[in-house]
């Protein structure tokens, strides 16, 4: 007799839920928007990593490749130079610059539950993002100093230090619909306007 088994039902990441179920309404009312369709959705998350003077540097290379892999669960893609620039060797199209990664769905909305409300916590001193970086198309752009802030790193991955960038796309057009979705994500924004 042929064994069945039952996969179980796949759920549905908490913050994905939650902007279904409930922002989407909330942001509909607060944002006093007449259509449903006018309520800024995240689109994609893109986390990217350049190596600057370190290009050449296999080990710093090899360790943001590792850092991009282990805190979004995906292999990174390389990065090559859009324009020459002879005062950093640079060459368009033949020099590796940096990584990135793109997120959609699911993995999407994991990292950036995680990086709400674990990473973020283990920021020095921190006291909210930026206000100000927003662009003209309501895309918020997050720098991270190091990458030590993120859980999945052990000691021996961070030895060698970078920065990351996290860009959210979010469609919507307005930074004010932009803001208004990621607070309700979550995210902390520096109640000073960016101002020290």
């Amino acid at each position: 007799m042929a064994k069945t088994t039952t996969a179980m039902p796949k759920t549905a990441p908490r913050l994905k839920a939650l902007y279904s179920t409930k922002l989407v309404k909330e942001l509909q009312t607060e944002l006093k928007l007449g259509n449903v369709h006018q309520v800024p959705k995240l689109e994609k998350i893109v986390v990217s990593a350049g190596t600057g003077k370190n290009k050449d540097d296999k080990r710093y290379v090899e360790a943001v490749k590792n850092t991009l892999t282990r805190i979004t669960g995906q292999l990174p893609t390389e990065r090559m130079a859009r324009k020459s620039i002879a005062t950093f060797k640079i060459r368009a199209g033949q020099n590796k610059i940096g990584a990135m990664v793109t997120l959609r769905g699911t993995r999407m909305y994991e990292f950036l539950d995680r990086l709400v409300n674990v990473s973020m916590p283990r920021i020095r001193d921190f006291h909210g993002i930026n206000p100000n970086s927003f662009d003209k198309s309501g895309n918020y752009n997050l720098g991270i100093v190091e990458q030590s802030i993120f859980p999945e790193l052990t000691f021996e991955e961070t030895q060698v230090v970078h920065g990351l960038q996290i860009t959210f796309v979010i469609a919507g057009g307005k930074a004010e619909y932009s803001r208004a979705l990621l607070e309700k994500f979550g995210i902390p924004f520096d109640k000073q306007g960016g101002k020290k």
